[in-house]
């Protein structure tokens, strides 16, 4: 009886993890982690050249309402990352949104056991967003311009 709430902690931390996936393919050497605050976002290539560590994908989460915030989780996102790989900056390549998540299920039952009856009818009904989702390249940038 007491594995039951184990296994449902378990399965509720999983779903929390999968709610703010991202991943990563190394395509250069990754350096010591840094400070998400450190890492830069270029829109296009920084002056002065890169040194390329990783393609990153993220997404802005399952629970996550409104353009901005989306916008401001996949940002968040994209810097956390690459600050695990000890990339300094992200060159953006891209954001899109993800397919509409929204559904509604309907189900029932019939059941005898005994010589009793039961039968019971539910509703569900998904309520979660549609995701953002953005690609971008950890680089390390030797002297980063100032500003930002």
């Amino acid at each position: 009886m007491a594995r039951l709430p184990v296994l449902l902690l378990a399965c509720v931390a999983a779903a929390l993890l999968a709610a703010c996936a991202s991943s990563h393919v190394l395509t250069g050497t990754p350096r010591p982690p840094i400070d998400p605050s450190q890492v830069r976002i270029y829109y296009g290539p920084p002056p002065g050249g890169y040194e390329e560590i990783a393609r990153l994908d993220v997404r802005s989460g399952s629970f996550t309402y409104g353009a901005q915030n989306k916008s401001n989780a996949v940002i968040r996102n994209l810097r956390k990352e690459a600050a695990r790989l000890g990339a300094n900056g992200v060159l953006l390549q891209g954001t899109g949104q993800g397919p509409d998540q929204s559904a509604v299920s309907v189900g029932g039952g019939v059941g005898r056991f005994g010589g009793r009856s039961a039968s019971s009818v539910g509703v569900g009904v998904n309520i979660s967003p549609t995701q953002t989702y953005a690609s971008g390249i950890a680089v390390w940038v030797e002297n980063p311009p100032p500003g930002d």
